[in-house]
């Protein structure tokens, strides 16, 4: 062994990463427990035991949440209807500042579903062919705009909208009932989402992260995000000895071997390069400020504890539970068939007029 190659003796986060994913996935199994529960008031018309609605499904509305934080924007008032997935929306955005795409790795569910299936694809790929399945670039670059477009999509269509369409949308009763008609959406799925999400399964299986690589917007915008963010994973070229490990770890096929710096909107700060890199001090995070190693320990520490205080700061200041009665929620119950999507893109645009219109009559 030369003087260059040092041992890395730092021990693996990937069971510690596991943990967190772990944790935070039966966090999601205990609030979707708590929302039967509701809904099972619900269809009992009111005459069962009151079971409150878990704040923590809102998590699961992320197109209204960021039309909470439009609306916010706008009047610096947080709308009342889905409190807690305005701060749910704003925690994820805070580690992805800090950390890079770093939920889509430690904490989002999907996140979580996607590793276990694609670690479950590898299995059978490497022991068929020896390797992992991976697309050509003249698919995979097109394949990745598709989330980028739909990001673009719901941006555009969200930021176009005045405050009082805004405040239309949110107050309505189909954003309301976003939370239950999801929840029906998937209790009484059809043939056809099955065969959907059988399809992204089997994709899933044969390309690692499809969903998240592809198709996911959310993801997209915590990848764009995450260039912003100050903790970055570097090579030492002086010390690498050019074995490749890091680059076959990366579940986002980012050749880490051979930049110096890793910019990229696939990185998921997961670290399975740093902990697959055998020469100590070669491949680390770094504060590009302060030009410090930052342990793999405070990345753990730092996204749990990112997440866990801005949501806090909702609970604490009484912008977790929405303002929506029991008795609200039962009439809208009543109701759910009868109830679509108060506006579509069109109408939206004329709702708009329709209100700089009455601006201008009213200066006038």
């Amino acid at each position: 062994m030369s003087s260059k190659y040092i041992k890395n003796t730092d021990k693996p986060i990937q069971k510690v990463r596991f943990a967190v994913q772990m944790t935070f996935a039966l966090l999601c199994i205990w609030i979707g427990i708590e929302f039967t529960q509701f809904i099972s008031y619900l269809e009992s018309n009111g005459t069962t035991a009151f079971h409150q609605r878990p704040p923590g499904a809102e998590g699961f509305l992320p197109i209204s949440a960021l039309m909470s934080v439009v609306y916010f924007i706008q009047t610096g008032q947080v709308h009342n209807v889905h409190p807690a997935g305005f701060f749910i929306f704003l925690a994820i955005i805070g580690v992805s500042f800090v950390f890079g795409k770093a939920f889509c790795s430690w904490l989002c569910p999907v996140g979580f579903i996607s590793e276990m299936v694609g670690d479950f694809g590898e299995k059978i790929w490497k022991k068929l062919f020896k390797r992992r399945i991976k697309l050509p670039r003249f698919i995979d670059y097109p394949l990745r705009t598709i989330k980028y477009l739909l990001l673009a999509f719901f941006a555009f269509a969200i930021f176009s909208m005045t405050e009082t369409a805004l405040a239309f949308f949110l107050s309505d009763a189909y954003n309301i009932a976003a939370d239950v008609k999801m929840f029906y959406f998937f209790a009484n799925i059809s043939r056809f989402s099955l065969i959907v999400i059988g399809v992204l399964f089997f994709l899933s299986v044969l390309i690692r992260n499809f969903w998240c690589r592809y198709l996911c917007p959310y993801g997209a915008l915590l990848g764009l995000i995450g260039f912003l963010s100050p903790n970055k994973i570097k090579r030492n070229a002086a010390s690498c000895i050019d074995c490749g490990l890091c680059a076959k770890a990366c579940s986002s096929f980012i050749k880490v071997d051979k930049v110096h710096t890793v910019y990229s909107d696939e990185c998921t700060s997961c670290l399975s390069c740093v902990d697959a890199c055998p020469v100590a001090d070669t491949l680390e995070i770094t504060n590009i400020f302060g030009k410090k190693k930052v342990s793999k320990k405070i990345i753990a520490f730092g996204v749990s504890l990112i997440f866990i205080a801005i949501t806090g700061i909702g609970m604490l200041t009484g912008h977790w539970h929405n303002k929506i009665s029991k008795e609200e929620y039962l009439m809208i119950h009543k109701q759910l068939d009868a109830i679509g999507h108060p506006t579509s893109t069109a109408e939206i645009k004329e709702l708009n007029k329709s209100v700089e219109k009455g601006k201008r009559d009213g200066i006038n």
